[in-house]
C-alpha cells in the first residue's frame, strides 16, 4: 500500500473520530441542561429523570440506580442497587431516602448523574386570599445603610452608633415614629439646629437608646444618617397554601427585598394581616398594573411571618382561614407532575372574595431559578377584561393543575402581562421542611 493511501485512510479515520467526539461532546452537554441535577420523588410515585427522553436515545441508554437500604421496587422485588434500560421496568419508591441515578448511553458512555430525593409530601389547602405584610408593628425598619456624601468624604453615622440593618427605629427624641418621612424631617431639624438626634431603637432582643450626629448631604442639602429605611407595611400579596395540622402557610413566592437597596428585609416581627382589594389598575405592554388593597395595621393580624425566602414568606397562621373552593386539603405536584397545558389560579380582585381562573402552563424550567420554575400565560377572558393578566399584587396565587397545587404566580412580564413566571410548589414547601429530604451518608459520590 502506498503511503499515500495509508495517509488519506488515517485521515479520515481520525475526521471520523473527530467528529463523532464532537458530536457527543455537544450531546452530553445539552443532556446536562437538559436534566436537573437534583430530582424530588414522592413514596409510591415511580423514579424517572422527570424529563420526558426523546424515543430514538431513550432506546439505548441504560439507568444504574444505587442506595444503601431497599428503598425502590421493580418487578414485585425490592432493590439496593438495579441497572436497566428505560422500557424493561420503571422502579417505584418505596420510602424516604437518598438514590444516585447515572446514565449511561450504549452502556458505557457517560450521559448524566443525578441525586433522587425520595420523599413524602402532606396535603396542603390552597390560598388565595389577599393578605397585607407588616415588617413590625411599630416603627419604622432599617433595610441598609448608604454613605452621607459631605465635602467629599464618606460618612456613615448610624453605623458608627451601632444601627444596622434589621433593626427598627421606635422613637426619635422621644416623639413616636410614624413613618419614614416623619424619622427624615426630624433627622434634618436636628442637623439644622446642630444637635444630635436620640433614637430608641429595638436591636435584636434589646431595646437601647443611640445618639447619631447627623451630616449635611452635599446632594440632597438635607442632614442625613446613612440608612435606608422602610415603613411597617410592605404592601399586598396573595397567600399561596397553609398546611392544617401544622397551621404553616406560605405566601408571594418569592423574596421581599427592598427596592432602594436590594437587600433582603429582615421580617423575624413581622405579621401577615387581612387585606380588602378596593380596585384595580390593569397592566399594559411596559406598564405593570396592581392590586389596590387596604389592610388595618396589626388590629387584623392571622399569622406571623418566620421565614422571607427566595421562594416566598412562610410562618405559622394564628386563626382559621377559609377557601370557598377547597373546603379539604389537596396533594402538592413534584414537578415532575407539572405539565405544559391547562391550569387555574386563585385570587382576589375585588373586596375579599376568592376567585378561579383559567391559565395555561407554557413551559416548566429545568433547575431552581428561585421563583421561576415554569412560565404561564393567562387564557381566562374575564381576568383579561379586568386585571390585563398578571398584576402586582397577584405574587403568591396557588396555580393548580390536575388537583394537584403546582406552585404559585411569582412575576410578570413587563411587556407582556398576559404572561409570567411561576415557583414550584415542592421548593416553597421544601423552606419549611414540609417537605424534608431524607440524606443518605452511605451513598458513594
Amino acid at each position: 500500500m502506498k503511503p499515500s493511501s495509508v495517509s488519506r485512510r488515517f485521515g479520515a479515520v481520525f475526521i471520523v473520530v473527530f467528529a463523532l467526539t464532537i458530536s457527543f461532546m455537544s450531546m452530553y452537554s445539552a443532556w446536562h441542561n437538559f436534566l436537573p441535577y437534583q430530582q424530588l420523588v414522592r413514596v409510591g410515585d415511580e423514579i424517572t429523570t422527570g424529563r420526558e427522553l426523546p424515543g430514538p436515545i431513550s432506546r439505548n441508554i441504560t439507568f444504574h440506580l444505587r442506595s444503601a437500604g431497599a428503598f425502590f421496587s421493580a418487578g414485585g422485588n425490592n432493590y439496593r442497587e438495579l441497572t436497566f434500560t428505560a422500557g424493561d421496568t420503571t422502579p417505584v419508591a418505596l420510602k424516604p431516602g437518598q438514590l444516585e441515578m447515572q446514565m449511561r448511553l450504549f452502556g458505557f458512555l457517560p450521559l448524566h448523574r443525578m441525586t433522587v430525593n425520595v420523599v413524602t409530601s402532606p396535603q396542603v389547602v390552597p390560598g388565595g386570599h389577599s393578605i397585607g405584610i407588616l415588617m413590625h408593628s411599630e416603627g419604622v425598619v432599617v433595610v441598609g445603610e448608604a454613605p452621607v456624601l459631605s465635602d467629599g468624604k464618606k460618612y456613615f453615622p448610624a453605623r458608627n452608633a451601632g444601627i444596622s440593618a434589621g433593626d427598627v427605629i421606635l422613637k426619635a427624641n422621644g416623639v413616636k415614629v410614624q413613618n419614614e418621612s416623619q424619622l427624615q424631617d426630624l433627622i434634618d431639624k436636628c442637623g439644622n439646629k446642630g444637635n444630635d438626634i436620640i433614637l430608641l431603637v429595638k436591636h435584636g432582643d434589646k431595646t437601647i437608646q443611640m445618639k447619631v450626629d447627623p451630616v449635611l448631604c452635599d446632594k440632597t442639602g438635607r442632614f442625613r444618617v446613612g440608612l435606608f429605611i422602610k415603613g411597617t407595611a410592605a404592601g399586598v400579596g396573595t397567600m399561596t397554601f397553609y398546611e392544617p395540622q401544622s397551621q404553616i402557610y406560605g405566601a408571594l413566592g418569592h423574596i421581599i427585598a427592598d427596592n432602594n437597596s436590594g437587600q433582603t428585609v429582615n421580617l423575624r416581627d413581622g405579621r401577615i394581616v387581612d387585606a380588602s382589594v378596593k380596585d384595580l389598575h390593569p397592566g399594559r405592554k411596559g406598564q405593570p398594573g396592581e392590586k389596590l388593597g387596604v389592610f388595618k395595621g396589626n388590629r387584623d393580624i392571622i399569622g406571623s411571618i418566620d421565614k422571607n425566602t427566595q421562594h416566598g414568606i412562610f410562618g405559622r397562621l394564628d386563626k382559621d382561614i377559609a377557601n370557598s373552593y377547597y373546603a379539604e386539603p389537596i396533594p402538592v405536584a413534584m414537578k415532575y407532575h407539572i405539565s405544559e397545558g391547562p391550569a387555574e389560579i386563585l385570587t382576589v380582585l375585588q373586596g375579599n372574595k376568592i376567585e378561579k381562573f383559567n391559565i395555561y402552563i407554557e413551559k416548566v424550567i429545568t433547575g431552581d431559578e428561585q421563583g421561576k420554575d415554569m412560565i404561564i400565560r393567562v387564557t381566562d377572558p374575564a381576568l383579561l377584561k379586568r386585571s390585563g393578566g398578571i398584576i402586582q399584587g397577584m405574587s403568591g396565587s396557588p396555580i393548580i393543575q390536575d388537583g394537584r397545587l403546582a406552585g404559585a404566580v411569582t412575576h410578570v412580564f413587563i411587556n407582556d402581562p398576559t404572561r409570567g413566571y411561576g415557583v414550584a410548589a415542592e421548593n416553597m414547601l421544601m423552606e419549611v421542611n414540609l417537605i424534608n429530604i431524607k440524606k443518605d451518608e452511605n451513598i458513594a459520590s
